[in-house]
């Protein structure tokens, strides 16, 4: 089965700061002051630990990440070692949580650098409005992310570089008598104690380096993937760690750490001292920015996650929706709201210490994986290898188990509980697909019914022959021919008469003529009579006494004597039916080797796409799905046309199906198009969605009534039912993306 893949679109200066800036955000901002509050002046040795425990995780990451440069991260790592499962879901899901949880704490900081600019300003919608504004850049495309992680990086090194370099040459700044207060390091005395402070501010601040877990996240859009994600993994975390510990020297190198204790402005509060003005206007922008460039990066390793998780089944298909920029906006967007409502807890500290004890999960099993996988593929190409092993992977997954044990328990019962009910929904959803699938076996046969309206019976054999197809390829359908009478008043078909022996006689001539279908398909075949005003009124009132037709199968004719018209019983089912309608016209329909389907991407191509592949799966056909536009493009574009292509298949069928063809052809008409394609190849039949545009006197749109006019081969014209709401709501969107 083909799946879903993104664009490989981000270079390796735009990684480096992806995995840099992005965790150059709000954590150093807002939790240095939360950190010197618990560890004092050895803050800074929690730090500089913290980084190089880290590196042992990072040089797993470079190994795992180049081995499986696909999105997913830590998820395809535990996928790859121990198969798709419980586990594997779980570390999908905290991963793609943490993150969440993570855009949420940025957001905030982001709110409380902006109050230093504007001390009344609310934090909570502040911090909403952020969130709203890069799931919007989001959608536009990860190079847009990209860009902009780029150009807010450039301006928070610079920030970070001017504040470092102030403060140890300002005489007001740094100083070492003030770093460490009558040569003490540690707040409290004693081995024990103090380690137990430095393991817990490691717990604390931990989230703040894990930036490199992003990059992984992301591998599916890295170039050069074997090259570019070891080097900006190592290269991100040498910065991080080199940033961070110079900025908590001269914060509290500058103010003893009783003075920025709790606070989560001990940044700002610092360059008042040695450089007010200017200096305190930087570093709150940076501050901002460095915030913004978190929710940034994070947020585009949750959506990739929450990505991956409906890609592989596990989380609701719609998830890994694309849109034509390539990236998955309906993930974006769920993520994007959850963050909202996370964001309304506001407890920077708490969100804090989930979100670090969320990644450590994550990145335990991650390293586990990596040492199973070494035993399970010993000869796979691995890129870059991790030096030491196994000591870096067992180094690395005990800094894991410390730093949880040493969290916040209220984080730790909190993130238990998100596991947890992960965990019920795994397994409710294995539940609700086994009785789903219980429920199928159970339904009686033939509950749904193809209804076909005997308007000619000499030109109904190819719309029987169609139907019989259709009703043999899903379950429980059978197929139906209608025939409608006029009213003439109570009719009692045991009497003699020429009108009764009349409707008889049809009724065993299409029976007689039409039952090898239903026999050579094993299908389900009856006929029936109504009586109504006129065909269209007795079509119609068939459809609302019996809720299980599934489709309206009937062919193309003009206006016959003591007959609707076509366009006139079409319009009818289309206003008031509440089915689907398919209108074939029939030009000599023999096989099906070869079908046509044109794809616009709306509901009614999609329902062609349907049609034509259960019709596929049962004659062995070949489909050629094409999707016309307006101008040429480069290869580039046309790349991402043919994938946008491929997601409206995936999206419909779940899979590109092996017999499928997809192409893009260049017209400023799409009829034009379609009508050299009939002329350039031989098709038995071509599968057209009617127009989103109003009727206005033409059957299905203008597209529709003229390729079944000139189309050499047979046409079926199919249009999907959708309610009064949905189908407003469709034309204003469509008339939107017109002006």
């Amino acid at each position: 089965m083909s799946k879903r893949t993104l664009k490989r679109q981000l270079n390796l200066f735009q990684v480096i700061m992806l995995g840099t800036a992005g965790t150059l955000g709000s954590g150093i901002f807002v939790l240095t002051g939360l950190a010197a509050d618990v560890a004092g002046p050895a803050t800074l040795f929690a730090i500089l630990l913290g980084g190089f425990l880290s590196f042992s995780i990072a040089l797993n990451y470079s190994e795992l990440a180049t081995m499986y440069p696909e999105t997913g991260g830590a998820m395809t790592y535990v996928r790859e070692a121990w198969g798709k499962g419980l586990l594997s879901f779980l570390i999908g899901s905290m991963d793609s949580i943490s993150s969440t949880f993570y855009t949420a704490l940025s957001a905030v900081g982001f709110a409380y650098s902006l109050s230093v600019f504007f001390p009344s300003i609310p934090i909570i919608p502040v911090a909403i409005g952020a969130i709203i504004l890069f799931v919007l850049l989001n959608i536009l495309g990860v190079t847009n992310v990209g860009n902009a992680q780029i150009v807010m990086g450039a301006g928070l090194v610079f920030a970070f570089a001017m504040f470092i370099i102030a403060g140890f040459v300002s005489p007001q700044g740094f100083s070492a008598a003030t770093l460490f207060p009558q040569g003490r390091a540690f707040p409290e005395i004693g081995f024990m104690k103090n380690a137990g402070v430095l393991l817990k501010t490691i717990a604390l601040i931990y989230a703040v380096y894990v930036g490199f877990e992003v990059i992984a996240d992301d591998a599916e859009e890295v170039k050069n993937p074997a090259k570019n994600i070891p080097i900006a993994i190592l290269v991100s975390l040498v910065i991080i760690m080199a940033v961070y510990s110079l900025t908590v020297m001269v914060t509290l190198g500058t103010l003893p750490w009783q003075q920025v204790a709790g606070s989560t402005t001990a940044l700002s509060d610092a360059i008042k001292v040695f450089l007010p003005g200017v200096g305190v206007t930087i570093i709150a922008m940076a501050g901002m920015v460095g915030a913004l460039t978190s929710i940034n990066s994070s947020m585009l390793s949750a959506t990739r996650e929450t990505f991956t998780l409906s890609r592989d089944g596990n989380w609701p298909l719609i998830l890994s929706r694309l849109n034509r920029a390539r990236v998955p906006f309906m993930a974006i967007i769920m993520i994007g709201m959850i963050s909202i409502l996370i964001t309304v807890f506001g407890v920077v500290d708490f969100l804090s210490y989930i979100t670090s004890a969320g990644y450590l999960f994550v990145l335990f099993f991650s390293n586990l994986a990596m040492i199973t996988l070494r035993k399970k593929y010993p000869d796979i190409h691995r890129p870059f290898k991790v030096p030491l092993f196994p000591l870096t992977p067992i180094l690395a997954s005990l800094t894991c188990v410390i730093v949880i044990f040493f969290s916040d328990l209220d984080a730790i019962l909190f993130t238990g509980g998100v596991i947890l009910i992960f965990a019920i929904y795994y397994f409710g959803k294995i539940g609700v697909e086994l009785w789903q699938e219980s429920h199928r076996r159970d339904i009686s046969p033939g509950r749904w019914r193809i209804l076909m309206p005997v308007l000619d019976i000499k030109g109904s054999e190819s719309l029987m022959k169609l139907g019989a197809l259709m009703a043999e390829s899903e379950k429980d359908l059978n197929m139906c021919a209608l025939t409608v009478v006029p009213s003439i008043g109570q009719v009692d078909e045991s009497a003699p008469g020429s009108f009764v022996d009349e409707i008889r006689q049809q009724r065993r001539a299409i029976l007689d003529h039409f039952i090898h279908y239903a026999v050579d398909r094993n299908v389900p075949m009856y006929t029936k009579t109504v009586t109504g005003p006129t065909l269209a009124d007795g079509i119609v009132n068939e459809i609302h006494n019996d809720p299980n037709v599934k489709l309206l199968l009937m062919n193309w004719l003009e206006d016959h004597p003591g007959k609707d018209p076509i366009n006139r019983i079409a319009q009818r089912v289309i206003s008031e039916g509440k089915t689907n309608i398919g209108v074939l016209k029939d030009k000599g329909l023999l096989n099906f080797d070869n079908i046509l389907v044109p794809v616009g991407g709306g509901l009614n191509s999609r329902l062609a796409i349907h049609l034509a592949n259960d019709i596929a799966m049962r004659e062995g056909s070949h489909v050629s799905y094409i999707r016309v536009i307006p101008e040429e493009i480069d290869e580039e574009s046309n790349e991402d046309m043919i994938s946008y292509l491929q997601e409206i298949l995936l999206t419909t069928l779940g899979e590109v199906p092996a017999n499928a063809s997809l192409s893009i052809l260049y017209s400023t008409s799409i009829a034009d198009a379609i009508m050299d394609e009939c002329h350039a190849n031989d098709y038995d039949l071509v599968i057209l969605g009617t127009s989103l545009e109003p009727l206005n006197g033409s059957l299905f749109g203008k597209i529709c009534d003229r390729v079944v006019e000139e189309s050499p081969f047979s046409v079926l014209v199919v249009h999907r039912y959708q309610n009064a709401p949905a189908t407003w709501l469709r034309h204003q969107a469509k008339r939107f993306q017109r002006d």
